[in-house]
């Protein structure tokens, strides 16, 4: 399976696809608006004016204009300068979809990215390599600058690629699978280290890894149920119609239908106690809160991974506007929430077999 990667279009069954092995291409209707952002950033270069990003420095360094023989230089060196990330490297299927969430905002034309550059990323990652990034290097939720600086160095052939789970130094790498190394254009190094992509890969990973968990925790709560000799009957539609969470309701009815037929259930029909514990009798609450939690934090990631989070932004009109979308605060959120729908699946599993 193939997932293409259309500006502002893609799904969150598309990023699950990718994490879990699919391979991604970038549509070609995404050239127009592509082009057109170079095209931009190209005219503020002839007009010779200074913008953000462009040709001035960075942070305090925003007033310095930056001569135009150096752009390519300071570009080079911001990704250099952030590349100083810790700890241990982020699984290659995370890597994976970090690149094609990557692709999916530079798509958009507003971070002024060439086609080339974003095509590289599409052809490295379709070739099997995954540049090694640091787990540990953002500064909370402002951004991702440090892991995302390593993924670019694998690009430029000054970092390192996983090869058999180890770290290879990236130019004999690219080399050896014909790749030239990445030479970073007007705004380009901005561009690909601004962003909330690894923050929102990770936060989709512990999404995707959190849904198979709570699938379990379903079946197996029924499963552990009907062990125990217990009754359904807290799972019927009518109790949960007089409190009707979507979460809570959609458990119960998923319960209700796993355990319809059930041989064991039949055998001890009319001799049920006169309730199961909670930690059965439950399952329809608590599960259905997770569901709910996990149901709003995948609204949360599935926006954001479709969404340009870059700055400055570039705009149709030549526009060139600095804001704050690098910000990764309902990222942020959207993980901490599933943490706690995490907790609970957990603990209300751990309670059945106690």
């Amino acid at each position: 399976m193939t997932v293409t990667i259309v500006p502002a279009a893609n799904t969150l069954d598309d990023w699950r696809s990718v994490y879990w092995g699919a391979d991604f291409q970038l549509s070609r209707s995404a050239i127009e608006s592509i082009n057109r952002g170079v095209a931009a950033v190209q005219a503020i270069i002839d007009r010779n004016v200074a913008v953000y990003g462009i040709n001035t420095g960075f942070g305090k360094l925003a007033s310095v204009r930056i001569a135009d023989v150096d752009l390519a230089t300071l570009q080079r060196n911001l990704v250099l300068s952030h590349s100083v990330g810790v700890g241990e490297l982020l699984e290659p299927n995370v890597v994976r979809l970090i690149a094609a969430i990557k692709v999916a905002s530079l798509c958009q034309g507003a971070s002024g990215a060439r086609l080339s550059t974003i095509e590289m990323i599409v052809n490295v990652i379709a070739a099997g390599l995954i540049p090694a990034v640091p787990a540990q290097g953002s500064v909370g939720a402002s951004g991702d600058l440090a892991p995302l600086a390593h993924f670019v160095c694998a690009l430029m052939g000054e970092g390192e690629f996983l090869v058999d789970g180890k770290a290879v130094p990236a130019g004999k790498v690219l080399q050896d699978n014909g790749f030239e190394p990445l030479v970073l254009g007007a705004k380009e190094g901005l561009a690909l280290l601004n962003g909330t992509q690894v923050s929102t890969g990770l936060a989709l990973k512990g999404l995707f890894e959190t849904e198979r968990a709570f699938q379990s925790s379903l079946i197996s709560g029924a499963m552990a149920l009907d062990g125990f000799k217990g009754t359904r009957v807290p799972f019927d539609a009518r109790i949960h119609a007089l409190r009707p969470h979507a979460g809570q309701v959609d458990v119960a009815a998923s319960l209700w239908t796993l355990m319809e037929g059930s041989e064991i259930l039949a055998s001890h029909k009319g001799q049920t106690r006169v309730q199961d514990p909670y930690s059965f009798r439950c399952m329809p609450q608590v599960l259905g809160s997770c569901l709910d939690s996990l149901r709003h934090a995948a609204g949360v990631l599935a926006l954001e991974a479709k969404s340009v989070s870059d700055n400055p932004l570039i705009f149709d009109n030549g526009d060139v506007i600095s804001g704050g979308n690098f910000h990764a605060e309902p990222t942020a959120f959207a993980a901490d929430i599933i943490a706690l729908a995490t907790v609970e699946i957990g603990s209300i599993s751990e309670r059945r077999g106690t």
